[in-house]
């Protein structure tokens, strides 16, 4: 049916008019956003850094940095994603001008972490002893223990960092954050350089050096920002309000209830990834090595949408605290739109640029070759991981957490890994099974968020 010539005029009026509404919702979006994203990026590309340096140190110890990683994250994210519940309570109150909870909020948020991390760290350090028994090569398995050990003694100071991030997101401050983690992580890369390949007279230390580097500008992260928030008077009269009284169990209690959900949440996608290497691991350190590429090129675009999905946790939150169930749901659809467009230039260019992008990270051809054909998935990936980022992100912007818990936990190991373990194996498909596993299971996830926003009913 042809269309005329006044339909096609009304219809770009609509469109010229959507998008009026929701320019405005793309720029607060992006003013959150942009300094998030620059802040995870900063990680990301440590996170790279340390890969393109030990995987050119040798091969055996980008497999160790990968091991490691996996098990460390495993137990260190279910942690950091519990204080992640911080900053939706913080941003309600803060737009209701509730400054005394806003401070006990911050104050038992101390306590909360101080417990959290002393508890993960005690269950990192015994996994050191038992890495031998978890089927990995020798050679590996002897490299992983002492960078292990230097990432252990970095999750304490880490997770204070983490704690004051997001009470400052809370705040709607992401601009502390991104100064800090660009700064320190300058440091990062550079004693990477120094102590993985021994320059100005320290020794070659390969895996251990890097773990050492990230030791050392990780402590400095909390107490960078313990300087920025004493600067700034309106963050210090949060901590002038800290007194005894403030101590509070019921506080405490939740935190937990909105934090242990997104705590589990976010373990069951690290979870996923761990056991993919630990499986990975079980047909050759090549692909092992070839995965953690993937993954770390994976990683670093993902910190993208990771950026916009916090900024979407604090604009609707901000929005849901003043009542405004338009502009909060306006604000969502802003970071979809967002959150769609950085994914297809993601994935275009990792699928692109598959074949010269693991030169990278080392210069052994099988390795190279495996993961030309994982960065396809890995671009396709992108779309899944985007939209259940963003999805996430609303619904803890409501403090909705305990039903996404239950999802993540069907999607990403009931769904996830048994049909990974089948493709790789029982199918031959090898590491391209597994990465179309996690396709699978984060495009099931990202549908069951973003339907379980549109159903909710907020009274606020």
């Amino acid at each position: 049916m042809n269309l005329r010539s006044s339909d096609i005029q009304t219809m770009r009026k609509k469109v010229v008019a959507l998008w009026r509404e929701y320019v405005p919702y793309y720029r607060r979006n992006l003013a959150v956003a942009f300094p998030v994203m620059l802040t995870q990026l900063g990680a990301a590309i440590v996170g790279l850094a340390d890969c393109i340096m030990v995987g050119h140190y040798s091969t055996t110890d980008l497999a160790a940095v990968s091991f490691a990683n996996g098990v460390f994250f495993t137990f260190m994210v279910f942690t950091m994603g519990a204080l992640m519940g911080i900053t939706p309570l913080v941003g309600q109150a803060f737009v209701q001008r509730q400054d005394e909870r806003v401070s006990s909020l911050l104050q038992n948020g101390l306590w909360f972490t101080l417990l959290l991390g002393g508890i993960t760290t005690l269950l990192l350090a015994a996994c050191v002893p038992l890495m031998p028994l978890m089927g990995q090569d020798p050679a590996v398995v002897e490299a992983a223990q002492p960078y292990m050990i230097m990432r252990i003694l970095s999750l304490l100071p880490f997770l204070l960092f983490i704690l004051q991030k997001q009470f400052l997101e809370g705040v709607g401050n992401t601009i502390v954050a991104m100064l800090v983690c660009l700064v320190l992580n300058l440091l990062n890369i550079l004693l990477n350089w120094v102590f993985i390949f021994g320059h100005w007279g320290a020794e070659p230390m390969g895996a251990y050096g890097a773990g050492l580097a990230s030791l050392i500008a990780t402590a400095l992260m909390p107490v960078a920002f313990i300087i920025a928030i004493a600067y700034k008077r309106e963050w210090r009269h949060y901590l002038s309000l800290f007194s005894r009284k403030q101590n509070s169990r019921s506080l405490l209690r939740e935190l937990a209830t909105v934090g242990f959900p997104i705590g589990l949440q976010t373990t069951m996608e690290t979870v996923l990834f761990t056991i993919s290497f630990i499986m990975v691991g079980w047909i050759s350190k090549e692909a092992l090595a070839a995965h953690q590429v993937t993954n770390q090129v994976a990683d670093f675009a993902f910190m993208l949408s990771l950026g916009v999905g916090s900024a979407t946790t604090i604009r609707v939150s901000h929005q849901y605290g003043l009542g405004d169930r338009h502009a909060m749901r306006m604000a969502a659809n802003a970071s979809i739109h967002l959150v769609l467009l950085m994914n297809t230039l993601g994935a275009a260019m990792m699928i692109g640029l598959r074949h010269y992008i693991p030169y990278l990270f080392t210069d052994d051809p099988q390795v190279i070759q495996i993961a030309a054909e994982l960065l396809i998935f890995a671009g396709l990936f992108q779309y899944a991981d985007g939209l259940q980022c963003v999805g996430a992100g609303m619904l803890r912007g409501v403090t909705d957490v305990k039903v996404p818990m239950w999802i993540t936990v069907i999607t990403y190991v009931v769904i996830a890994l048994p049909l990974g373990y089948a493709l790789m194996f029982t199918a031959g498909m090898g590491t391209v099974g597994m990465w179309i596993s996690f396709v699978v299971a984060l495009t099931i996830a990202a549908v069951a968020f973003h339907w379980r926003f549109r159903k909710l009913r907020i009274e606020k």
